[in-house]
């Protein structure tokens, strides 16, 4: 029997939108084992952000069940909730593909090439330690449209797509987990439990470090692996028929307009980290200085408009399939909406808090977070509904508002690219199986759980406060 035939028999990992759709028929099974049940919901006068009242949970009666038209109604209705961020990646994606066809990024690869002969994983390094960057500023869905980037300068260096793709999710995921300048977990919670924003830096910077180096390690394993032995890929069978093509694809000349095209998405890049921590920037002023930018490319490159939209649109067409997952992502929140069992699973976890010690108690928090994070993907989302329950709680239990921020932080970020909610739609931006991913990362990610508690623990141990 042939190779190809038994990769046929094998079991292969279903496309993401199957998977993103059974994870919208789990939700709909939930929703009728877990009794519906609900907190009321109060402004807070100093942040403006509506939290729970933790005093105030009650089970109701569902009126509205989950029908089977609801089902794939919640389809529609995902999408018209990831709109916004659907609609940035459109632009965004289909405005860097201009420069990608400038030639710019290949002459700019060509550059790097030359310079790093022999060198190759330093190069690694550097674009991991952009994409960490990135993650640290908070950068989350906007930096999506690097991913195509990360990968094709992993295989120019003449690693596989899973460099490519590790580096840039791996290093983002790090900067996001770390929660320096993150302002949708850490910052959200924090105003949410009274304490001032970006407290605590200095430990979330020693997370920060600890985190980096165990994605770094995770990253050199597998290239220095795959270079010793290119057959044991996880993307094998694309990895070895590309070899020869990735040695004499990166010809391209660097030419002054190139030059001028490269130094303006470096100032994109800028402006947009300025905009999302200074000035509150989210996705509508990201979409508009993307918008802002194509024209730029247009002129530099002389492209003629008729010519340069036919090009966005191609571009664009690329990140359909991500897009579409963003889609499927949100109907998962909309059907937990509608079966109103979120406050119940929350309300759930503070019983069980009950009476705990504290040790227990932030065990049972990071767990039930980090678990959490495979319904709700949304970092602020979950904030508003676990940290005002979480601060009486730490009160009673004697426990930091800080670590109880810290805890949350970690349980929020480090899974948001294992569990496949939100990780599919990453993955899909780099062309990259699920599968394939989990034997990638699964010993990286569970480095960084085991780190994560127990710097939860030392933070406790040291009294980890506000300041």
């Amino acid at each position: 029997m042939s190779e190809k035939t038994k990769a046929k028999k094998g079991f292969h990992m279903p496309h993401v939108f199957i998977i993103l759709l059974l994870i919208m028929l789990f939700v709909v099974i939930l929703s009728y084992i877990i009794p519906s049940g609900s907190y009321e919901r109060v402004t807070d006068e100093a942040t403006g952000i509506s939290v729970v009242n933790p005093d105030t949970f009650t089970y109701v009666e569902n009126e509205t069940p989950i029908t089977f038209m609801d089902y794939f109604e919640a389809v529609y209705q995902g999408f018209v909730n990831g709109a916004t961020i659907m609609g940035t990646l459109f632009i965004s994606s289909g405005i860097i593909y201009l420069l990608e066809v400038s030639g710019a990024f290949g002459a700019g690869i060509s550059v790097i090439l030359q310079k790093t002969k022999g060198r190759e994983f330093s190069v690694v390094c550097i674009f991991y330690t952009i994409f960490v960057i990135f993650g640290v500023l908070g950068y989350g869905e906007a930096a999506y449209p690097f991913y195509p980037l990360a990968v094709t300068i992993g295989f120019a260096l003449g690693y596989d797509r899973m460099v490519g793709t590790g580096l840039a999710i791996v290093g983002s995921t790090v900067g996001f987990t770390s929660g320096l300048m993150n302002m949708f977990t850490t910052g959200v919670a924090q105003q949410i439990v009274g304490l001032p924003m970006f407290s605590g830096i200095g430990f979330r910077a020693v997370g920060l470090v600890v985190f980096y180096i165990i994605g770094l390690i995770g990253l050199y394993t597998y290239c220095r692996k795959i270079k010793k032995d290119p057959e044991s890929s996880l993307v094998r069978e694309e990895y070895l028929n590309q070899a020869k093509e990735v040695e004499s694809g990166y010809e391209e000349q660097m030419t002054l307009p190139r030059i001028l095209g490269l130094l303006a998405f470096l100032a994109v890049i800028i402006i947009q980290g300025f905009g999302c921590i200074r000035l509150g920037w989210s996705f509508a002023q990201i979409a508009a200085l993307y918008v802002i930018f194509g024209i730029v490319l247009t002129l530099i490159f002389r492209i003629g408009p008729s010519e340069a939209c036919q090009l966005f649109c191609q571009g664009a067409t690329r990140v359909f399939g991500a897009a579409f997952a963003v889609g499927l992502a949100q109907s998962v929140v909309v059907l937990m909406n509608q079966a109103c069992i979120m406050d119940t699973i929350v309300h759930g976890m503070s019983v069980l808090l009950e009476n705990k010690g504290a040790i227990f108690a932030l065990l049972i928090i990071f767990v039930f977070v980090t678990l959490f994070n495979f319904l709700v993907v949304s970092g602020s989302g979950k904030a508003v509904i676990i940290m005002p329950i979480l601060q009486p709680l730490g009160k009673i239990l004697n426990i930091n508002q800080q670590v109880l921020v810290l805890a949350y932080q970690y349980g929020d970020g480090i899974t948001n690219s294992f569990w496949p909610g939100s990780s599919l739609v990453q993955l899909s931006m780099c062309g990259v199986d699920y599968g394939a991913w989990i034997k990638f990362c699964w010993k990286t990610y569970l480095s960084f759980i085991v780190s994560a508690f127990i710097l939860i623990m030392i933070s406790y141990g040291i009294g980890y406060g506000p300041f």
